[in-house]
């Protein structure tokens, strides 16, 4: 039964209140990547909030699950940040119409999305240092959130306890992952390949480093950007190839 159908049953029931695996049952379906941990999220960003019994189990209504439904369409249909889907939620509660959603057309492929991402990491990469709290908020995540990512490695502070702008791209890029359901665990095997694509670089490099001319270690640092930003956009190109051979 489509989700449409299944939310249309639970307001069909009154005020009855859904338990979280009640919400969960009815939105598997049509959303098989949903699990609590991802309404547990949601709830956490503010895009639902569930009543609560004197015990402090979570009770949603027919139109919390309304609202899920509607957040998970966004994000994979649209591919909405959390944002965007909360300014379209307000309008709709204020009775207006929300922002027109991007065509299928519209949407960048994983190929221009790695080179905006490139861009927006070259932007905010110089200068920047931020606190843990200041990363936090920037990252629009939670303590334990970060906390995790440090523990697998994902994000790390520098030796003065700050983060730099690259370590503030990698926050935002894991929080936007994990939006989708994806956990720190599911990321190793990201991290892992990255590090391989750094040693195949600081092979290249290496040698061009070591050399006393100021401006053949100055080409080093160029040439290690370069063949960053091409292993960037392979890996982009073959994942969209991967996707498009499965479609």
């Amino acid at each position: 039964m489509p989700a449409s159908r299944r939310t249309g049953e639970a307001r069909r029931r009154g005020d009855e209140l859904l338990s979280i695996g009640a919400v969960l049952a009815f939105l598997r379906d049509d959303f098989p990547e949903v699990t609590i941990s991802k309404i547990r999220f949601l709830e956490a960003e503010g895009l639902v909030e569930p009543q609560r019994t004197p015990s402090g189990y979570r009770k949603f209504s027919a139109a919390d699950v309304e609202r899920l439904a509607y957040v998970l369409r966004m994000q994979r249909d649209h591919y909405l940040p959390l944002r965007v889907i909360r300014e379209h939620l307000d309008a709709i509660e204020r009775g207006e119409q929300p922002p027109a959603l991007p065509g299928a057309e519209a949407r960048p492929g994983p190929l221009e999305e790695a080179d905006r991402e490139l861009a927006a990491a070259a932007a905010v990469a110089g200068g920047v240092r931020l606190g843990r709290a200041e990363l936090i908020a920037a990252a629009e995540a939670q303590e334990r959130e970060l906390a995790e990512w440090e523990a697998y490695g994902l994000v790390q502070p520098g030796p003065d306890g700050g983060y730099d702008g690259e370590a503030l791209q990698i926050a935002r890029l894991v929080a936007e992952l994990g939006r989708f359901g994806l956990e720190p665990r599911h990321l190793r095997a990201m991290k892992a390949a990255a590090e391989r694509e750094v040693a195949l670089v600081e092979q290249v490099v290496a040698p061009l480093r070591r050399h006393r001319n100021p401006q053949t270690r100055a080409h080093a640092e160029a040439t290690a950007r370069e063949l960053a930003t091409l292993s960037v956009r392979l890996h982009a190109a073959m994942v969209q190839a991967g996707l498009r051979a499965r479609s």
